[in-house]
Parts: C-alpha cells; structure tokens; sequence
C-alpha cells in the first residue's frame, strides 16, 4: 500500500472519531452514524399519555394505532402500560414530582413559635425568681430595721 493512501485513510479514520466527517443523503448532511448521542430517556407528562390513549381508544380501522404509535414515535407496551396506570387511577401519581416534598410554610411558622414560647416561659421564670428574691430582700430589710424591742402595731 503506498504511503499516500495509508495517510488517507489514517485522515479519514481521525475525522470520523472527531465528528468532523458527516454524509450526504438526499442533498441533506447526515451526522456520522458511528458517533452515537447519549440517550436520554424520556419522560411522558400525564396529559400527554391521557391524550395519546383517547386518540388509541378512538382509532377503529385496522392500522390506525400502529400509525399513531409510528408518528409519535411510542411503542404498543407503553400504550399498555398507560391502560393499566389509568385503570388504577396512576397516572396523577405519576405526575407528581420527583425527589423531597417541599416543607410545608406551617411547619416552620409552627417551630418559630415554639422556640419563641419557650424563651418567653424561660423569661417570665426569671422574673418570678427576680420577685421572690425581691420579696425576701424586703423580709429581710423589714426585720433589719424594725427596733429590737419594739412588736409590730396590729392597729390601723
């Protein structure tokens, strides 16, 4: 093999695993077909299953159902699964997000107003201990200054 057509298809064998190298059909540019995207798999809302089977249930000639799963791009076990889930009442629960439920706004204002109750009984039990060392300090004083011998008066 010469060295001019080895370098060739070393060229060719590059540009196809960059991506660069892409086909003409039909006048339109193909991509590669050895470079393949991720798939990503796809997620179906609620309303658009529902809609897809009351098109199903509304097809009666032969090959309309496979015409409609051919132009969405579906497959006849989706359509019966779906069935099923809409037979069980599913697909609502099916529409629902995803992952952790948001906190409920109650939730927080509720434990704010827990934690303010219990700074305010732990304030008003110090000023109930304040009031009764006040009232003490005051017996105290009281019987500090009263004369040694001198009994209270009971008269008023």
């Amino acid at each position: 093999m010469s060295q001019e057509k080895l370098n060739g298809a070393v060229e060719r064998s590059l540009e196809r695993a960059v991506g660069e190298r892409k086909r003409v059909l039909d006048g339109r540019v193909a991509p590669d077909p050895e470079l393949v995207e991720r798939p990503r798999r796809r997620r179906f809302t609620a309303e658009y299953k529902l809609a897809i089977l009351r098109e199903a249930d509304a097809c009666t000639r032969p090959g309309e159902i496979g015409a409609l799963l051919r132009r969405e791009g579906l497959y006849s076990s989706l359509l019966t699964e779906w069935r099923r889930q809409r037979e069980r009442g599913a697909l609502e629960a099916l529409e629902r997000p995803r992952g952790r439920r948001k906190a409920d706004p109650r939730d927080g204002e509720n434990a704010q107003l827990r934690r303010r109750l219990e700074r305010a009984e732990a304030e008003l039990e110090k000023a109930r201990k304040v009031i009764e060392v006040q009232g003490n300090v005051s017996a105290l004083l009281g019987e500090l200054l009263e004369p040694s011998g001198a009994k209270p008066s009971t008269e008023r």
